[in-house]
């Protein structure tokens, strides 16, 4: 009975958590919409445009990444509860996360010709938004610092917090550049391009970092860690992390339900650099003949080519090779973990951990 109201308790806290993070965006697109209109002298379509721009691509994720500010700042003060006015700070720059992922996923669906996102069409597919789209992931950007502007711009972590984002900004478009240029050329398959040095740079630079690193970082310049040792211990944890959640990600194109992960994978004809494919390579059963059919099927926007190459995932046990990774990910940055607490607060890892472990979405 203790255990379950336990849980109980948690869940509830959790929900209490979601429910007042999720208030938060209302406010900030409040004060966005009246700083344009302070700004600038916009007629009402141009206005109700960019409303709609941040209400369709902002607040639909799983928003794991902006709860991580508020958990990780709270972590790494131990000894004190967070005011209220911290707590939302904590809230408010979680959104700043949030509105980064939305800016990278506008322009990554145009790069990738991805066809829904969240369980909606992709913004661009809207056929009264089209390539504006581009131009519209910029905006989704310099929200980001007009946010910071209202709501941090007093706070002695202001500086920090805005070197942070753009240190990871520019170091996530470095990731997408290595994600698109991984084949020498449109319908060009490469098979020996598809390796692990690869695959685990494009992991680090395109996700690890903005989906993890960032959140913990914004919540240990909150709490005023100053220690350049925390930074590089924090770092590498969450680096960890990233690979384990890009490999579920890549995984997930492939044999997860479009329903239940809100898009259509396309990694296979977009010719990717995946976990799957670097792990069909390695594979002890892979020879001339499976070859034979990664070159005629892998890159090609066909159905039915598609079907071949998983097929082929199947014959090379894939998946099971998938969920041994996963036990040994879990396990190895779990370790990481534990010896970092000698010396730190680890709460924000273990949550971030948890978050994502077999994660179906």
């Amino acid at each position: 009975m203790l255990r379950l109201m336990i849980v109980l308790t948690h869940v509830v806290g959790c929900v209490d958590e979601k429910a007042a993070f999720k208030a938060e965006f209302e406010e900030l697109r409040a004060i966005l919409n009246a700083d344009l209109g302070k700004l600038y002298d916009l007629p009402n379509h141009a206005k109700a445009y960019l409303d709609r721009c941040m209400s369709y691509n902002v607040p639909h994720g799983k928003l794991t990444r902006g709860l991580a500010v508020p958990r990780c700042y709270a972590s790494f003060m131990p000894n004190q509860e967070l005011t209220p006015d911290q707590s939302k700070l904590a809230r408010q720059l979680g959104w700043c996360v949030e509105w980064l992922q939305a800016c990278f996923l506008v322009a990554d669906d145009i790069m990738d010709g991805s066809i829904t996102r969240r369980g909606q069409p992709c913004f661009f597919r809207l056929p009264e938004i089209g390539l504006k789209a581009v131009n519209d992931s910029l905006i989704l950007q310099s929200q980001i610092y007009r946010v910071l502007w209202h709501v941090l711009r007093t706070h002695e972590s202001y500086l920090g917090v805005i070197e942070l984002f753009q240190e990871v900004t520019y170091t996530t478009e470095v990731g997408q550049l290595l994600d698109l240029t991984s084949q020498p050329a449109p319908g060009e398959v490469k098979l020996e391009a598809f390796d692990s040095e690869t695959l685990h740079r494009i992991y680090r630079y395109k996700t690890a970092y903005y989906s993890f690193y960032l959140s913990v970082a914004i919540g240990m310049r909150l709490a005023g860690v100053t220690k350049p040792e925390h930074y590089d211990t924090a770092r590498e944890i969450c680096l960890a992390i990233g690979e384990y959640f890009q490999a579920q990600d890549d995984f997930l194109d492939c044999f997860g339900d479009p329903e239940v992960i809100g898009k259509v994978g396309t990694d296979i004809e977009e010719n990717k650099c995946t976990w799957l494919v670097v792990q069909a390579l390695q594979s002890p059963k892979f020879g001339a003949d499976e070859r034979a059919v990664l070159e005629r099927c892998y890159g090609r926007n066909d159905p039915e080519l598609v079907a071949e190459v998983k097929q082929l995932y199947e014959k090379l046990e894939i998946r099971a090779r998938f969920s041994e990774y996963e036990t040994e990910s879990y396990g190895n940055i779990s370790a990481m973990i534990e010896n970092a607490s000698k010396t730190m607060p680890t709460g924000a890892f273990t949550f971030l951990l948890q978050k994502v472990y077999k994660r179906s979405k």
